[in-house]
């Protein structure tokens, strides 16, 4: 399975999939289009991960509808109440893509190391495999932001894989604890400075290097954010490119 040689990852601040008319059927944004177009396959695989959610059975679901009429061939991994499959090593470089539901980021991260994912995921990543994901499944792949995962107050975790040496910052437009958390954590070091994503918007790295900002939303931004020297912060927007379907 040939593939570009680039590590690519597209970490999505929320808006990975939309509501449908039909009553419980949701379907995928462009963004998971911009995802998939980054393996330059005909037709990619596509890996699911519902960890961050205790690997619910309804969402997993919800998400192979949302593929249905996409020329894409849709596989999952769970890790409740074992692995589902044989070999997730394998299974994870075997796939052409990566999704990483949103959820609990602290028992994703905590899990996943119990089982040897983290490794995995760093391989397929150095292999080519693209890594994307919502949320937990955004932040996951950075040192860290901030999350829900110990309950409704925010909290600074700074546990993530570290694939990119910086801080994300999720739903930045949508719960108004989360940008001044992150500004808090990365003036006081406990965070480095990063990027943040507003609900639609994805932000796509090559190796660790951030390349652009892509939004299903017209109102949606990203944000680089970094130390100011003097014991503040300084934040940048950044005008993301509009995706259509």
């Amino acid at each position: 399975m040939a593939r570009s040689g680039q590590s690519h990852i597209l970490a999505i601040g929320g808006g990975s999939f939309r509501q449908t008319e039909r009553h419980g059927f949701i379907e995928a944004s462009p963004l998971l289009r911009y995802a998939l177009d980054l393996t330059g396959q005909d037709r990619p695989r596509l890996g699911l991960l519902a960890t961050a959610t205790g690997d619910d059975a309804d969402w997993l679901l919800k998400m192979y509808g949302a593929f249905r009429d996409w020329d894409v061939e849709v596989s999952h991994l769970t890790v409740f109440p074992m692995p589902n499959v044989a070999d997730p090593r394998e299974w994870i470089l075997s796939q052409d893509a990566i999704y990483v539901s949103g959820g609990s980021v602290a028992n994703l991260a905590a899990l996943w190391r119990l089982h040897g994912l983290d490794d995995a995921f760093a391989e397929a990543w150095r292999a080519g495999v693209v890594l994307s994901g919502q949320s937990a499944g955004a932040l996951c792949w950075h040192v860290g932001g901030n999350t829900d995962s110990f309950g409704p107050e925010l909290r600074v975790w700074a546990d993530g894989l570290g694939l990119l040496p910086y801080s994300c910052g999720v739903h930045y437009d949508s719960d108004p604890q989360r940008r001044e958390l992150l500004h808090g954590s990365v003036a006081s070091g406990e965070l480095p400075g990063g990027y943040a994503a507003d609900e639609g918007v994805g932000l796509h790295y090559v190796g660790t290097e951030f390349i652009q900002a892509v939004t299903v939303s017209p109102k949606g931004y990203a944000y680089r954010v970094e130390h100011d020297g003097a014991g503040g912060v300084k934040e940048l927007r950044i005008e993301p490119r509009l995706l259509t379907a």
